[in-house]
């Protein structure tokens, strides 16, 4: 079988969006100005509601999530086991105290179930992943918060579009994140964006992410003159990462057709496969965004899952893993907080005996076609070994 070009993630940058960034190199207005402003409409646009806030980072959106609620040293957050530490990362630069609970093992979303179990007289918010873009039962969710008074702070970094009961996640909790790093449905190099249902909320966090001065310099009378109404920060987007990202979101409705079928097409080829389970939303309210197929291994496949990887990188299949370790049994947490693995048994297996493999919108149904031939293969030992050079002549012997 000839070698696969199927990189795991490749940007969508077309002439349109190089020709958007140069306009903006041509002004004067490198950062904070109206291409930030016109991308938060119009995404919000896309979601159907709400207001937004650009951002340097899906980090930083979830930085100032927790700042804004006042989160700190004595406080705990309920976040999933399964998800990028960046999650984590946010509550703990608070000073707050994350509190894991274990995933599904179908979705990868946290356990709803195992939720209440974690709540304690100190708990203050509720950190829900949409993992890998499947949507959780935010309603189901919803009312665990009310019941306890948390906030609820939405990590939508691999969700644009995604969906529950038609409603775009991120809009269901207090705050939506969302990230637009290279590989993400849409990019702007770097970048995030926090939504909420609530103006208020995204009014204030908007004027701490630029210091928390009362006015931009597009709305000052007499330049260099303003006010500093409290402690602010820097997590400000810059106008050409705005500008990227405004010609981005027009490409979204055929971004999520090709990922959807590129997944269906994958998904069918990996349930062919015996030992293999294929992540989804279980519901039939939720839609996916298709950021990936994750593939979970059992019996003797999970056994060898590094070895698959492996195998698959040498026939030219791009993989990732989602993601390599509870985030409590990452060294950091694990030395702080204690790790015991009774209690995280489906974030160990899918970080453990899982791969991910790309939808994204650079690949066609071919490509996933190639794919599941391509994992098949692994799977039986039929790798491509490489090519051997044939054996020269003995040298003769010489005489003596």
């Amino acid at each position: 079988m000839k070698k696969l070009d199927i990189p795991f993630g490749r940007p969508w940058i077309a002439n349109e969006d190089r020709k958007a960034v140069m306009d903006v190199l041509k002004g004067h207005i490198l950062t904070h100005g109206p291409n930030c402003t016109a991308f938060e409409d119009e995404f919000v646009a896309m979601m159907g509601g709400g207001s937004a806030a650009s951002t340097s980072s899906c980090m930083a959106a979830l930085h100032l999530s927790y700042l804004h609620f006042e989160l700190g040293p004595g406080d705990e957050v309920i976040v999933p086991a399964m998800t990028h530490v960046a999650t984590v990362h946010a509550v703990a630069l608070t000073g707050a105290t994350p509190v894991f609970v274990d995933c599904e093992l179908q979705s990868g979303n946290m356990d709803l179930n195992r939720i209440e179990d974690a709540v304690t007289p100190r708990t203050r918010a509720l950190s829900v992943v949409h993992f890998c873009g499947i949507p959780c039962a935010m309603p189901d969710v919803m009312r665990i918060a009310d019941r306890y008074g948390l906030r609820v702070i939405e990590d939508c970094a691999l969700a644009v579009g995604a969906r529950y009961d038609d409603r775009h996640v991120g809009l269901f909790g207090h705050t939506g994140c969302y990230s637009f790093y290279p590989v993400k449905h849409i990019t702007t190099g770097e970048g995030g964006m926090l939504v909420s249902q609530y103006e208020d909320v995204v009014g204030a966090i908007s004027r701490f992410r630029a210091f928390n001065v009362d006015r931009s310099h597009t709305e000052r009378t007499i330049p260099g003159i303003y006010d500093v109404t409290g402690v602010g920060m820097n997590y400000r987007m810059s106008e050409m990462q705005a500008a990227l990202g405004r010609t981005q979101i027009k490409k979204i409705p055929e971004i999520a057709k090709r990922r959807s079928k590129n997944f269906r097409a994958l998904k069918e080829g990996m349930l062919a496969i015996e030992g293999v389970s294929v992540l989804d939303a279980a519901d039939d309210r939720a839609l996916n965004s298709h950021y990936c197929l994750i593939a979970v291994l059992s019996g003797d496949l999970a056994r060898r899952r590094d070895d698959m990887v492996r195998a698959l990188n040498e026939r030219g299949v791009g993989t990732s893993i989602y993601y390599p370790h509870p985030v409590p049994r990452l060294s950091h947490y694990r030395t702080k907080y204690g790790y015991d693995s009774a209690l995280y048994p489906s974030a160990e297996t899918i970080s453990d005996r899982s791969i991910a493999l790309p939808v994204g919108p650079h690949l066609t149904t071919r490509d996933m076609a190639d794919m599941a031939k391509a994992f098949s293969a692994a799977v039986s030992g039929k790798t491509r070994k490489p090519a051997q050079k044939a054996p020269g002549k003995k040298p003769r012997a010489r005489k003596k």
